[in-house]
């Protein structure tokens, strides 16, 4: 029986970029590559506030047609953050690149499954004694792929992720003569089974802090690159700081008024206060002050930023929604990630 996946994923947008300083332009403001020389394919990657907040989480592609340009995807939905094409534009000076929205153009599809495999052992991990973590390619490949095939990503931000491929608007990938075509909503699920945060209702724009949405996880954070808009914070925190939050998975249950569970849940809206539940003598009480925030979730699955100590720490804490305490979130750390223990600087 076969498994394989394909959907095309909404809500996001493209920006052309092309010019003999496009890598040198990108490299100066993106928080991991592009590649200075070969071989040259897409990333994953981000654009940081100069306090180092996020302002878009984004893959970027090589251009189909220029051998010095790059198409950017990224959210396009209105946020705090400002307009990614008017942030760009203000960098630009005396840069030789040119700059244009073609999001008519183009769409993204996801494919995933038997024949979409990543599960390679050419990762390892590098440790901060902040608690920040760096995926190693020990592979002489480019991680990401896309040097062939320009609009082609294999997506490493978690192992089974599958491939990313951007096509002309309109069109279904080759994927779809031998997957099975399913809706958004199965690729959000498929994303946040695997801790996979993306786009502004996971990382919010102007207040989610790169670490703590788990983009050194995803391979999102180069540490060592130079200098980029927001690198100075980053770093700063990578060899001084101490991460005590971040995005995990979590599995929703709801109690009814008979008190009986109930997987059968609608989506919850992404911003809600997550709260502890501490046992008390008699009843369970709830901390007034949130302990995070609730993120994206699709039936009884979803992503919700917590504090790490209460949910890996000795004593674990139990989660409900302040709203709503019949609502039950039981975080679980991802069995994907690196192992927690003996971090190096």
């Amino acid at each position: 029986m076969s498994f394989n996946r394909c959907a095309r994923i909404h809500h996001r947008a493209f920006l052309s970029i092309t010019g003999p300083h496009s890598t040198q332009f990108l490299h100066g403001i993106l928080s991991t590559g592009p590649p200075q020389s070969s071989p040259r394919g897409g990333f994953f990657t981000a654009f940081l506030h100069a306090q180092g907040r996020v302002l878009y989480d984004a893959f970027v592609y090589r251009h189909p047609s220029n051998d010095d340009g790059y198409l950017i995807e990224f959210d396009s939905r209105p946020s705090q953050a400002p307009p990614l094409l008017s942030l760009l534009k203000r960098y630009i000076l005396r840069s030789k690149v040119k700059i244009t929205d073609v999001s008519d153009e183009w769409d993204v599809w996801a494919a995933w499954g038997d024949g979409n495999n990543n599960e390679v052992s050419d990762r390892k991990w590098r440790w901060s004694r902040s608690g920040a973590v760096e995926p190693l390619w020990e592979s002489e490949e480019w991680p990401w792929g896309g040097v062939e095939d320009r609009l082609l990503i294999r997506d490493r931000r978690a192992y089974g992720m599958g491939r990313r491929r951007v096509i002309s608007k309109g069109l279904k990938p080759p994927e779809s003569a031998n997957h099975d075509v399913v809706s958004y909503a199965d690729y959000t699920l498929h994303r946040v089974e695997r801790c996979i945060p993306e786009g502004i209702d996971d990382i919010t724009p102007l207040q989610a802090f790169p670490m703590e949405s788990n983009l050194d996880i995803m391979g999102g954070l180069d540490f060592r690159k130079g200098c980029y808009v927001g690198q100075e914070l980053t770093v700063r925190v990578y060899h001084t700081g101490i991460i005590r939050k971040r995005i995990y998975p979590i599995i929703l249950e709801h109690i009814n008024a008979a008190g009986v569970e109930s997987n059968n849940i609608t989506a919850l809206s992404p911003g809600m206060d997550i709260i502890t539940v501490q046992s008390g003598e008699s009843r369970e009480v709830a901390r007034p002050r949130p302990s995070g925030k609730l993120l994206t979730t699709v039936g009884n699955r979803g992503l919700a930023l917590l504090r790490m100590e209460q949910v890996e720490g000795p004593n674990r804490s139990s989660f409900s929604l302040n709203t709503d305490k019949s609502w039950r979130l039981t975080p679980f750390r991802p069995s994907h990630w690196p192992p927690p223990e003996n971090p190096t600087s």
